[in-house]
C-alpha cells in the first residue's frame, strides 16, 4: 500500500490527522456529516487512496462510542430497510475503487454530496410551507414505509453505500436520508450510530482486500484512535446545547463543506 508510517509523518501533519480524529469522534456523538472534514484532512496529508484504509478504523471507534451513548435511540425499522440497498452500493464501490483514480472519485462524491444537500434543504422548505412536522425522536416522520418512502431508502442506502466504501463519505449521504425522514436529535444519533458501525465493520474486508488497510495503516491508527475519545466527549456536551433547527442547520452545512471541499481539493 502507498501509504507513509507513523514515523515519516512531520510533527505539523500528525498533528492535523490528530485533529481529524477528534473531529471524528465529535461528529459521531453531535454533528453527523462533519467527519467529511476529516476524510478531506487525511486525504491531504497521507495518499487519497490510501488514506481511506487507515481512516476507516478511526471511524469505527467513534462508531463505538456513539452506539455507546445513543443506543436507546436507535430505529430499527429504517435500519432494516436501508441496509440491503446499502450492500449493493457497498458492492458498486468496491468495483469502482478497482479502476477510479483519485480524482473520479473525489469529484463523483462530492457532487452527489452537493445534490443530497440541495435535494434535502428543498424539502424541508417544502414541509415547512405545509407545516408537516409531527416525527418524534425515534422514529421517522414522512411515511417511509409507504411505496415513495421505499424508493426513497433504497435510493439513499445505494447511494450511502457507495460513498461509503470509495470515501468513507456515507455520513452526509445518510444525514440527508434521516432529515428528509424527519428524524429528531437523538433518533437522528441513536439510528445513525448503529447503521455505521455495522456498515463499517463491514467493509473492512473489501478494504483489507483492495490493499487499503495493513500493518503500517493499523499501527497509526492505534495512535489517532487515542483523540477520538475526547472529541467524543465534547460532541455528546455539545448536542445538549444544540436546538433542532440548528443541528439541522449544522449538518447540512456540513455537508456542502465536506461536498465543495472534495470538488476543490
Amino acid at each position: 500500500m502507498d501509504t507513509m508510517t507513523l514515523w515519516h509523518l512531520t510533527g505539523w501533519e500528525f498533528a492535523a490527522l490528530a485533529f481529524a480524529a477528534l473531529l471524528v469522534g465529535f461528529s459521531k456523538t453531535a454533528v453527523s456529516g462533519a467527519n467529511t472534514v476529516s476524510l478531506a484532512i487525511f486525504a491531504a496529508v497521507l495518499p487519497a487512496r490510501a488514506s481511506t484504509g487507515i481512516l476507516l478504523p478511526v471511524l469505527i471507534a467513534g462508531d463505538v462510542l456513539a452506539v455507546l451513548t445513543y443506543r436507546r435511540h436507535a430505529h430499527w425499522p429504517t435500519l432494516w430497510r436501508l441496509f440491503p440497498a446499502v450492500g449493493v452500493g457497498v458492492a458498486v464501490g468496491t468495483l469502482f475503487l478497482v479502476w477510479a483514480d483519485d480524482a473520479v472519485v473525489r469529484t463523483s462524491i462530492g457532487v452527489i454530496l452537493l445534490l443530497m444537500a440541495g435535494v434535502t434543504m428543498w424539502r424541508r422548505r417544502q414541509a415547512e410551507a405545509a407545516d408537516a412536522s409531527g416525527a418524534s425522536d425515534s422514529a421517522d416522520g414522512d411515511g417511509t414505509s409507504s411505496r415513495s418512502g421505499r424508493v426513497k431508502a433504497r435510493s439513499y442506502g445505494v447511494l450511502g453505500g457507495f460513498t461509503t466504501m470509495v470515501a468513507n463519505a456515507g455520513g452526509p449521504v445518510m444525514s440527508m436520508y434521516l432529515l428528509s425522514a424527519g428524524f429528531r436529535k437523538l433518533g437522528f444519533l441513536g439510528t445513525s450510530a448503529f447503521f455505521f458501525l455495522i456498515v463499517n465493520v463491514s467493509k473492512v474486508p473489501f478494504s483489507a482486500g483492495l490493499g487499503l488497510i495493513d500493518g503500517r495503516s493499523l499501527l497509526l491508527d492505534a495512535v489517532l484512535v487515542v483523540f477520538v475519545v475526547p472529541g467524543a466527549v465534547l460532541g455528546r456536551w455539545a448536542v445538549k446545547r444544540i436546538n433542532q433547527r440548528l443541528f439541522e442547520r449544522l449538518v447540512i452545512a456540513a455537508t456542502v463543506v465536506g461536498g465543495l471541499q472534495l470538488l476543490l481539493t
